[in-house]
């Protein structure tokens, strides 16, 4: 069934670099777009030992390829020294082009090896933004599960539970815990737990490092490690110069709602008032990211708040624009709901300004554009918000 979706991100004619956690659905989409593709798959250990035994393998191999052939280097990050190769095979008269996928950067920066630079472009596939859906769940179901391409298909509740946290234990508890090279793999755990329970607010690593019980620089390296094995972003603190100081601590979110919940263990809770809130927050987030990758519209995404507590939820700023968009989880809009957004709006600070809420119209508030998340995203699908 994971065939049948439909991604946004088009093909590059080029060769490239296809980052994204795994579980994203970049294997499927590869073996779609490229059914007549060479394929290395380093997840088969067979395949990463046979390429280290002989060190000359892949480059015998593809130069046996017909002129303009494709050749997919599946998670490339298990063996980087192969970049090298690359990097030689791609200055050939031949014409070969390389998809090269991976699930951390961090593994790719920290090996001394040939990046490619100026020879391959950068791509990014993040879970299955709400347009890409075979079908449009409900709001509720889309915040509890989140939109990783296995659970999406999944048939029922309880196979998309399995799912997640088998994805928690076997992927973030394994491989993750491997990345940080922990010296306790208890204290990385309470981590985790934490982070999830912290997702979408502004981030205060002592803070963190007090309730999970480790030193500040340690949590500090763990979100470093979040943040280079792609299953989690910061989102810095907007900074327009307006005449009210701003708040400077960045807020992190993880890719997925329900990776977030997983990790929190609330995958068989209901969903409360707040956490319903933090979830909005993430999907919205998560479909701007998506949209400025698969798009190309570029862009810098931001939050605004002052000490006071006003805040903006995303200051989505390209060139002279500067785009204000605050989320509720409500089904009716308020007045107070807006005051951020005004307030920037008012210091010519912001362009235009969206509010994001689960009512059912659309609605008018001063300078403030107020849409039903079904019709933000398909604005936001269409170009329409940053225009």
């Amino acid at each position: 069934m994971m065939a049948m979706l439909a991604r946004r991100l088009p093909l590059p004619t080029r060769s490239f670099l296809l980052l994204g956690p795994r579980g994203t659905g970049k294997t499927t989409w590869l073996r779609e777009r490229l059914p007549g593709a060479r394929w290395y798959n380093l997840l088969l250990d067979r395949e990463v030992f046979r390429l280290m035994r002989d060190a000359g393998a892949l480059r015998k191999e593809v130069e046996a390829l017909p002129r303009g052939s494709w050749i997919v280097v599946d998670e490339v990050q298990k063996l980087p020294s192969l970049l090298n190769d690359v990097h030689d095979l791609q200055t050939s008269s031949k014409g070969l082009r390389f998809a090269l996928t991976g699930s951390s950067a961090r593994r790719l920066r920290r090996a001394d090896v040939n990046l490619l630079a100026g020879r391959v472009v950068t791509r990014s596939m993040l879970p299955l933004t709400v347009a890409e859906m075979s079908s449009r769940p409900a709001v509720d179901d889309l915040l509890q599960f989140g939109g990783l391409p296995m659970v999406r298909t999944a048939r029922s509740a309880a196979a998309r539970i399995d799912l997640l946290e088998a994805y928690v234990e076997t992927y973030l508890a394994q491989e993750i815990r491997a990345e940080a090279l922990v010296r306790s793999l208890e204290s990385f755990t309470r981590f985790l737990e934490v982070a999830a329970l912290v997702n979408a607010r502004v981030t205060n690593i002592a803070g963190i490092a007090r309730d999970a019980g480790v030193a500040r620089p340690t949590v500090q390296g763990y979100f470093e490690v979040l943040v280079d094995t792609l299953i989690g972003c910061w989102l810095p603190a907007w900074r327009p110069r307006a005449r009210v100081k701003e708040v400077r601590h960045p807020k992190f979110y993880l890719f997925d709602a329900g990776v977030v919940r997983a990790l929190a263990g609330r995958l068989r809770e209901p969903l409360d008032g707040e956490e319903r809130g933090r979830l909005l927050e993430t999907l919205v987030f998560h479909e701007l990211r998506a949209h400025a990758a698969y798009a190309k519209e570029g862009g810098e995404l931001a939050y605004y708040r002052t000490p006071s507590g006003t805040e903006v939820d995303f200051a989505w700023s390209r060139g002279d624009k500067t785009v204000g968009i605050e989320v509720r989880a409500a089904r009716r809009w308020r007045d107070e709901d807006g005051r951020g957004l005004r307030e920037l709006h008012a210091a010519g600070k912001l362009t235009s300004c969206h509010g994001v809420y689960l009512g059912d119209v659309a609605l008018r508030d001063g300078p403030i554009t107020v849409h039903p998340l079904a019709t933000f995203l398909e604005l936001l699908t269409a170009g329409r918000v940053i225009g």
